[in-house]
Protein backbone atom coordinates (compact mmCIF):
# COMPACT_ATOMS: atom_id res chain seq x y z
CA UNK A 1 0.00 0.00 0.00
CA UNK A 2 1.08 3.33 -0.91
CA UNK A 3 2.09 5.65 2.44
CA UNK A 4 -0.07 8.05 2.67
CA UNK A 5 1.08 11.87 2.62
CA UNK A 6 1.67 13.69 5.82
CA UNK A 7 -1.07 15.86 5.56
CA UNK A 8 -3.34 12.79 4.69
CA UNK A 9 -2.61 11.22 8.27
CA UNK A 10 -2.83 14.24 10.22
CA UNK A 11 -6.31 15.26 8.42
CA UNK A 12 -7.83 11.75 8.91
CA UNK A 13 -6.39 10.42 12.03
CA UNK A 14 -6.89 13.41 14.08
CA UNK A 15 -10.69 13.02 12.96
CA UNK A 16 -10.66 9.21 14.40
CA UNK A 17 -8.77 10.68 17.31
CA UNK A 18 -11.07 13.72 18.18
CA UNK A 19 -14.36 13.47 20.89
CA UNK A 20 -16.67 12.78 17.88
CA UNK A 21 -18.24 9.34 19.12
CA UNK A 22 -20.43 11.07 22.15
CA UNK A 23 -23.80 11.32 20.36
CA UNK A 24 -25.11 13.40 23.25
CA UNK A 25 -23.02 16.09 22.23
CA UNK A 26 -22.69 15.52 18.66
CA UNK A 27 -23.89 19.10 17.00
CA UNK A 28 -23.44 17.23 13.67
CA UNK A 29 -24.83 13.69 12.28
CA UNK A 30 -23.29 12.54 9.09
CA UNK A 31 -24.77 9.29 8.16
CA UNK A 32 -21.42 6.96 6.42
CA UNK A 33 -18.24 6.99 6.53
CA UNK A 34 -17.28 9.15 2.98
CA UNK A 35 -19.80 11.92 4.33
CA UNK A 36 -18.09 11.20 7.96
CA UNK A 37 -14.89 11.88 6.99
CA UNK A 38 -15.01 14.40 4.59
CA UNK A 39 -16.81 16.31 7.55
CA UNK A 40 -14.53 15.44 10.22
CA UNK A 41 -12.08 16.72 7.88
CA UNK A 42 -13.73 19.94 7.04
CA UNK A 43 -14.50 20.93 11.16
CA UNK A 44 -10.73 19.86 11.90
CA UNK A 45 -9.64 22.29 14.78
CA UNK A 46 -13.39 23.88 15.78
CA UNK A 47 -15.08 22.66 18.82
CA UNK A 48 -18.12 20.91 16.55
CA UNK A 49 -18.59 17.55 17.50
CA UNK A 50 -19.55 15.20 15.02
CA UNK A 51 -21.21 11.70 14.95
CA UNK A 52 -21.42 9.08 12.15
CA UNK A 53 -24.61 7.21 12.39
CA UNK A 54 -24.17 3.95 10.27
CA UNK A 55 -20.86 2.36 10.96
CA UNK A 56 -21.82 -1.52 10.54
CA UNK A 57 -19.82 -3.80 7.76
CA UNK A 58 -22.27 -3.21 5.34
CA UNK A 59 -22.02 -3.03 1.79
CA UNK A 60 -25.22 -1.25 1.06
CA UNK A 61 -28.23 0.75 2.59
CA UNK A 62 -30.91 -1.41 0.87
CA UNK A 63 -33.79 -2.02 3.52
CA UNK A 64 -31.47 -0.59 6.51
CA UNK A 65 -33.42 0.10 9.59
CA UNK A 66 -31.73 2.75 12.21
CA UNK A 67 -30.88 1.68 15.84
CA UNK A 68 -32.88 3.44 18.34
CA UNK A 69 -29.39 5.09 19.12
CA UNK A 70 -29.27 6.02 16.03
CA UNK A 71 -32.62 7.71 15.94
CA UNK A 72 -31.64 9.27 19.01
CA UNK A 73 -28.29 10.39 17.71
CA UNK A 74 -30.19 12.56 14.63
CA UNK A 75 -32.69 13.84 16.13
CA UNK A 76 -30.17 15.48 18.73
CA UNK A 77 -27.84 16.94 16.09
CA UNK A 78 -28.44 20.44 14.76
CA UNK A 79 -27.14 19.41 11.40
CA UNK A 80 -27.57 15.81 9.70
CA UNK A 81 -25.22 15.55 6.69
CA UNK A 82 -26.35 13.13 3.97
CA UNK A 83 -24.53 11.29 0.61
CA UNK A 84 -27.53 11.97 -1.08
CA UNK A 85 -28.22 10.91 -4.61
CA UNK A 86 -31.14 8.30 -3.28
CA UNK A 87 -28.83 6.58 -0.87
CA UNK A 88 -30.55 7.83 2.33
CA UNK A 89 -33.62 7.03 1.37
CA UNK A 90 -34.73 4.96 4.20
CA UNK A 91 -34.47 7.93 7.07
CA UNK A 92 -37.44 10.05 7.92
CA UNK A 93 -36.14 13.46 8.58
CA UNK A 94 -37.87 15.84 9.84
CA UNK A 95 -38.63 19.00 7.47
CA UNK A 96 -37.60 21.41 10.00
CA UNK A 97 -34.04 19.47 10.69
CA UNK A 98 -30.95 20.89 8.76
CA UNK A 99 -29.96 18.98 5.99
CA UNK A 100 -26.86 18.99 3.66
CA UNK A 101 -27.41 16.83 0.85
CA UNK A 102 -23.31 16.23 -0.09
CA UNK A 103 -24.86 14.87 -3.90
CA UNK A 104 -25.86 18.52 -5.51
CA UNK A 105 -24.24 19.01 -8.58
CA UNK A 106 -22.78 15.32 -9.22
CA UNK A 107 -23.60 14.00 -12.32
CA UNK A 108 -25.43 10.71 -11.86
CA UNK A 109 -25.15 7.52 -13.36
CA UNK A 110 -28.41 4.64 -14.20
CA UNK A 111 -27.66 1.63 -12.28
CA UNK A 112 -25.36 -0.88 -14.06
CA UNK A 113 -26.68 -4.42 -12.38
CA UNK A 114 -30.05 -5.90 -13.71
CA UNK A 115 -29.95 -8.42 -11.38
CA UNK A 116 -30.85 -6.34 -7.71
CA UNK A 117 -34.24 -6.40 -7.40
CA UNK A 118 -33.88 -3.12 -4.90
CA UNK A 119 -31.55 -0.90 -6.72
CA UNK A 120 -31.82 3.27 -6.61
CA UNK A 121 -33.43 4.98 -9.41
CA UNK A 122 -29.86 6.12 -9.98
CA UNK A 123 -26.67 5.15 -8.96
CA UNK A 124 -25.72 6.57 -5.43
CA UNK A 125 -22.39 5.51 -4.96
CA UNK A 126 -21.07 8.92 -6.05
CA UNK A 127 -17.63 8.93 -3.12
CA UNK A 128 -16.24 5.89 -5.29
CA UNK A 129 -15.04 8.89 -7.91
CA UNK A 130 -12.53 10.95 -6.38
CA UNK A 131 -13.97 13.91 -8.30
CA UNK A 132 -16.95 13.07 -6.80
CA UNK A 133 -15.67 13.24 -3.53
CA UNK A 134 -14.14 17.03 -4.24
CA UNK A 135 -17.84 17.96 -5.30
CA UNK A 136 -19.00 16.27 -1.74
CA UNK A 137 -16.27 18.13 0.57
CA UNK A 138 -17.57 21.50 -1.15
CA UNK A 139 -20.93 20.86 -0.46
CA UNK A 140 -20.50 19.89 2.87
CA UNK A 141 -18.45 23.06 3.33
CA UNK A 142 -20.82 25.27 1.79
CA UNK A 143 -23.74 23.78 4.15
CA UNK A 144 -21.58 24.17 7.29
CA UNK A 145 -20.39 27.42 6.94
CA UNK A 146 -23.81 28.30 6.29
CA UNK A 147 -25.19 26.61 9.40
CA UNK A 148 -21.37 28.12 11.69
CA UNK A 149 -20.05 31.57 9.97
CA UNK A 150 -17.93 31.86 12.60
CA UNK A 151 -15.79 28.92 11.70
CA UNK A 152 -15.43 30.08 7.84
CA UNK A 153 -11.90 30.48 8.15
CA UNK A 154 -11.31 27.51 9.37
CA UNK A 155 -13.52 25.45 7.15
CA UNK A 156 -12.08 26.71 3.79
CA UNK A 157 -8.38 26.46 5.34
CA UNK A 158 -9.72 22.53 6.16
CA UNK A 159 -11.23 22.16 2.62
CA UNK A 160 -8.11 23.20 0.78
CA UNK A 161 -5.90 20.60 2.29
CA UNK A 162 -9.17 17.95 1.93
CA UNK A 163 -9.13 18.86 -1.56
CA UNK A 164 -5.30 18.27 -1.91
CA UNK A 165 -5.70 15.03 -0.33
CA UNK A 166 -8.76 13.82 -2.76
CA UNK A 167 -6.66 15.46 -5.53
CA UNK A 168 -3.34 13.07 -4.95
CA UNK A 169 -6.19 10.04 -4.68
CA UNK A 170 -7.02 11.02 -8.12
CA UNK A 171 -3.62 11.39 -9.61
CA UNK A 172 -2.66 7.98 -8.27
CA UNK A 173 -5.42 6.10 -9.63
CA UNK A 174 -4.85 8.09 -12.99
CA UNK A 175 -1.14 7.03 -13.15
CA UNK A 176 -1.46 3.23 -12.12
CA UNK A 177 -4.24 2.54 -13.38
CA UNK A 178 -3.69 4.07 -16.84
CA UNK A 179 -1.74 1.15 -18.39
CA UNK A 180 -3.47 -1.73 -17.47
CA UNK A 181 -3.35 -4.98 -19.76
CA UNK A 182 -7.28 -5.96 -19.45
CA UNK A 183 -9.49 -2.86 -19.11
CA UNK A 184 -13.19 -4.37 -18.55
CA UNK A 185 -14.18 -5.85 -15.36
CA UNK A 186 -16.97 -8.82 -13.70
CA UNK A 187 -18.04 -7.26 -10.52
CA UNK A 188 -20.20 -8.82 -7.72
CA UNK A 189 -21.70 -5.75 -6.64
CA UNK A 190 -23.72 -3.08 -8.54
CA UNK A 191 -21.66 0.16 -6.95
CA UNK A 192 -18.34 0.17 -8.46
CA UNK A 193 -19.70 2.14 -11.64
CA UNK A 194 -18.56 5.63 -10.94
CA UNK A 195 -15.01 3.88 -10.07
CA UNK A 196 -14.70 2.49 -13.44
CA UNK A 197 -16.17 5.48 -15.04
CA UNK A 198 -13.73 7.28 -13.73
CA UNK A 199 -10.68 5.78 -14.85
CA UNK A 200 -11.73 4.53 -18.45
CA UNK A 201 -12.89 1.13 -17.29
CA UNK A 202 -15.62 -0.76 -18.64
CA UNK A 203 -17.98 -3.08 -16.25
CA UNK A 204 -19.16 -6.10 -18.53
CA UNK A 205 -21.51 -7.47 -16.08
CA UNK A 206 -22.36 -6.59 -12.62
CA UNK A 207 -24.31 -9.10 -10.37
CA UNK A 208 -25.63 -8.05 -7.01
CA UNK A 209 -26.75 -10.83 -4.78
CA UNK A 210 -28.37 -11.04 -1.34
CA UNK A 211 -29.50 -13.27 0.63
CA UNK A 212 -32.24 -15.63 -1.01
CA UNK A 213 -31.53 -13.62 -4.28
CA UNK A 214 -28.66 -15.31 -5.58
CA UNK A 215 -27.18 -15.51 -9.08
CA UNK A 216 -29.04 -17.52 -11.36
CA UNK A 217 -27.78 -20.30 -13.75
CA UNK A 218 -28.53 -18.55 -16.82
CA UNK A 219 -26.48 -15.51 -15.20
CA UNK A 220 -23.47 -17.95 -14.17
CA UNK A 221 -24.16 -19.25 -17.84
CA UNK A 222 -23.35 -15.66 -19.17
CA UNK A 223 -20.56 -14.95 -16.62
CA UNK A 224 -18.58 -17.82 -18.08
CA UNK A 225 -18.89 -16.99 -21.33
CA UNK A 226 -18.45 -13.51 -20.69
CA UNK A 227 -14.79 -14.46 -18.77
CA UNK A 228 -13.66 -16.85 -21.69
CA UNK A 229 -14.37 -14.27 -24.55
CA UNK A 230 -13.20 -11.71 -22.83
CA UNK A 231 -10.07 -13.30 -21.72
CA UNK A 232 -11.00 -11.45 -18.06
CA UNK A 233 -8.00 -11.51 -16.05
CA UNK A 234 -9.70 -11.35 -12.51
CA UNK A 235 -13.14 -10.99 -10.74
CA UNK A 236 -13.88 -8.36 -8.06
CA UNK A 237 -16.44 -9.27 -4.90
CA UNK A 238 -16.97 -6.41 -2.67
CA UNK A 239 -15.43 -7.29 1.18
CA UNK A 240 -18.86 -7.14 2.53
CA UNK A 241 -20.90 -9.07 0.18
CA UNK A 242 -21.50 -12.41 -1.41
CA UNK A 243 -19.12 -14.82 -2.56
CA UNK A 244 -21.36 -17.58 -3.75
CA UNK A 245 -21.64 -17.01 -7.58
CA UNK A 246 -18.02 -15.68 -7.98
CA UNK A 247 -16.60 -18.50 -6.67
CA UNK A 248 -18.64 -20.59 -8.79
CA UNK A 249 -17.07 -18.86 -11.85
CA UNK A 250 -13.77 -18.78 -10.25
CA UNK A 251 -13.85 -22.89 -10.11
CA UNK A 252 -15.38 -22.89 -13.21
CA UNK A 253 -12.93 -20.81 -15.82
CA UNK A 254 -9.49 -20.24 -13.49
CA UNK A 255 -9.81 -16.25 -12.85
CA UNK A 256 -8.82 -15.12 -9.41
CA UNK A 257 -11.70 -13.56 -7.09
CA UNK A 258 -10.22 -10.33 -5.86
CA UNK A 259 -11.86 -7.58 -3.13
CA UNK A 260 -12.87 -4.19 -3.59
CA UNK A 261 -13.99 -2.10 -0.69
CA UNK A 262 -17.21 0.20 -1.19
CA UNK A 263 -15.33 2.53 1.22
CA UNK A 264 -18.82 2.74 3.06
CA UNK A 265 -17.77 0.78 6.56
CA UNK A 266 -14.52 0.55 8.06
CA UNK A 267 -12.36 3.39 9.41
CA UNK A 268 -11.33 5.26 6.29
CA UNK A 269 -12.33 6.31 3.23
CA UNK A 270 -8.86 7.64 1.87
CA UNK A 271 -7.73 3.91 2.65
CA UNK A 272 -10.40 1.79 1.18
CA UNK A 273 -9.70 3.92 -2.02
CA UNK A 274 -5.89 3.05 -2.24
CA UNK A 275 -6.62 -0.33 -1.46
CA UNK A 276 -9.08 -0.30 -4.73
CA UNK A 277 -6.55 1.50 -6.80
CA UNK A 278 -3.72 -1.02 -5.45
CA UNK A 279 -6.25 -4.02 -6.07
CA UNK A 280 -7.10 -3.25 -9.77
CA UNK A 281 -3.58 -2.67 -10.56
CA UNK A 282 -2.63 -6.05 -9.52
CA UNK A 283 -5.53 -7.71 -10.41
CA UNK A 284 -5.37 -6.20 -14.26
CA UNK A 285 -2.11 -5.94 -14.24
Amino acid sequence: MKKLSTFLCVLFLSALLCSCGNTEQAQIAATTLPVYDFTQAICHETDLQVVRLISEEVSCLHDYTLQVSQMRAMEQADVVILSGAGLEDFLELPKEKNVIDASVGVLLLEPHCEHEEHHHEQDAHIWLSPKNAMIMAQNICAGLTQQYPQYADIFAENLERLIMGLTSLDVYAENNLSQLKSRELITFHDGFSYLAESYDLTILKAIEEESGSEASAAELIELIQLTEEHDIPAIFTERNGSTSAASILSRETGVQIYTLDMAMAGDSYIEAMYHNIDTLKEALG
